[in-house]
């Protein structure tokens, strides 16, 4: 069992950065893959970045690359997300994500633990 718990969100202006945090607790974090998923207002859950288990492969959505940056430490039972170049269109609520085996996903339902997420507000 993976728990799981967001940090990092906030408001930030048009272009600026933020940097999402994953705090995971239990022994199985090391050999789950990770994932950043978002939600806005009215929208599905919409998947956002993966990292394999121990970092070595990441994969993000076509929105997001070359912005955002998933990154992971084992040793700390961390996961971030670092955003640059935020836009409007990012303003959700983020969350981390976590699956039993090497592979991330970019199916909600492969995920087996979920944090409670954290508001992210890009404003104009």
């Amino acid at each position: 069992q993976v728990q799981l718990e967001e940090s990092g969100g906030g408001l930030v202006q048009a272009g600026g950065s933020l940097r999402l945090s994953c705090a995971g607790a239990g022994r199985t974090f090391g050999a789950s893959a990770m994932g950043w998923f978002r939600q806005a207002p009215g929208k599905e859950r919409e998947f956002v970045a993966h990292i394999s288990w121990r970092g070595g492969a990441t994969y993000y959505t076509d929105s997001v690359k070359g912005r955002f940056t998933i990154s992971r430490d084992n040793s700390m039972n961390m996961v971030w997300l670092q955003m640059n170049s935020l836009k409007p269109e990012d303003t959700a609520i983020y969350y981390c994500a976590a699956r039993r085996g090497f592979w991330g996903a970019t199916n909600a339902r492969d995920y087996d633990y979920w944090g409670q997420g954290t508001q992210v507000t890009v404003s104009s």
